[in-house]
């Protein structure tokens, strides 16, 4: 009897000290900041290209009521849009509709004596003929030259139809020559999401909603939430002083886009970083991509095109590693948005980590949280 409680014993020592730590480990980690109002909340996930391996919630959805972070808790996700307008890009690549060395301008005639800005002072502005016309590869990748908006997306980048935003780039000089440097725009990952509309003869966001959003299950994913969905978005916060002059974070709006935010006549899609999502459509998203281009026996993307999106396309004398739409390196894809959400698929573990909070940035130590889940994510899951 003592030889068997002994070797029972043994083996639940074992057990333990071999095991991964508990996924709790990952909201146990990110929760001090929390506690120290570094973070108001947040939902982190990771999956491998099969299954979800844990989704975990910290925090609060809106700090002033006490409501909860929940795992379907909404987010705009901003320029994680761009990935996915990328991938859409390559669905016509792949059906040999479009090329990504196409000038623009085949598409978009307007975009046609596209000129740059050569010299620039206070006195005077030289415009030069480019050395090639900006390419789809360029503008996807941010090496087209184009800026990061025109002076029609003011206050928000929301307010008019794509087809007018667009057009507006178009009567907007380039900043530099394509392809001689990086430059993060909207405006080109706009214009490629244009060049969608016109190829397919309809809407970006049908597009979407047909070839991505419907087959992966991405139900939550849209640029405008129902009022069901704007119930379930996470309040935006940033450091600041409350009313009895605290310090700590204090809820603000987003300010790039137009409210209300379920108002779709006064509010357009933006493919550069319009959409609300949440962590389990962002899953679904990824697991195709790590899955080579296919989820569930459908495949979406030949590896032809998986090549070129997890494959650098930006030069080697720019410090930036960029392909179409994603932010690349030799081991990993995904993209970051401009509240502080984050995704992204590793190729050599194999783990998907999305880290969704509502953040236009942090106080203390709190931009360190998204480290800390990653950190403790792959104590817990690689093997």
């Amino acid at each position: 009897m003592k030889t068997l409680l002994s070797r029972s014993l043994t083996l639940f020592i074992t057990l333990v000290i071999a095991a991964p730590l508990s996924a709790q480990t990952v909201s146990k980690e990110v929760q001090p900041f929390v506690d120290r109002e570094e973070l108001a909340g947040a939902v982190m996930l990771v999956a491998n290209k099969d299954k979800i391996l844990t989704t975990e919630t910290v925090g609060w959805a809106d700090v002033a009521a006490k409501q909860p972070m929940k795992s379907d808790s909404m987010f705009w996700i901003a320029s994680q849009s761009k990935p996915i307008t990328g991938a859409a890009f390559m669905l016509l690549v792949d059906e040999g509709k479009v090329s990504l060395d196409d000038p623009v301008e085949k598409y978009l005639p307007e975009f046609k004596g596209l000129m740059y800005v050569a010299e620039k002072d206070d006195a005077h502005k030289l415009l030069k003929k480019p050395t090639h016309p900006p390419t789809i590869r360029n503008v996807l990748s941010h090496t087209s030259g184009m800026p990061f908006k025109s002076a029609l997306e003011e206050p928000t980048l929301d307010l008019y139809p794509l087809s007018v935003r667009v057009r507006s780039y178009a009567m907007t000089p380039l900043d530099f020559d394509p392809d001689t440097k990086y430059q993060y725009s909207n405006a080109g990952i706009n214009t490629a999401a244009r060049i969608i509309e016109v190829v397919t003869k309809t809407s970006f966001e049908d597009f979407l909603d047909t070839r991505f959003f419907q087959p992966l299950g991405m139900t939550d994913t849209t640029f405008w939430p129902s009022e069901a969905q704007a119930a379930r978005i996470a309040k935006a916060y940033k450091p600041g002083m409350d009313k009895l002059g605290k310090e700590g974070l204090v809820e603000t709006p987003i300010g790039q886009l137009y409210y209300p935010l379920t108002d779709r006549k006064e509010r357009f899609p933006m493919p550069a970083g319009g959409l609300f999502s949440t962590a389990h459509d962002l899953a679904r998203f990824y697991q195709m991509l790590l899955n080579g281009g296919e989820l569930d026996g459908k495949r979406y993307l030949s590896a032809a095109a998986m090549k070129e999106i997890t494959t650098r396309q930006t030069p080697e004398t720019v410090k930036e590693s960029y392909s179409l739409g994603f932010s690349v390196s030799k081991t990993t894809f995904g993209h970051g948005g401009a509240y502080s959400t984050n995704s992204v698929a590793e190729t050599d573990t194999g783990l998907i980590y999305i880290w969704l909070v509502q953040h236009a940035g942090f106080r203390g130590e709190g931009a360190k949280s998204q480290d800390v889940f990653r950190k403790a994510a792959r104590i817990a899951f690689v093997k």
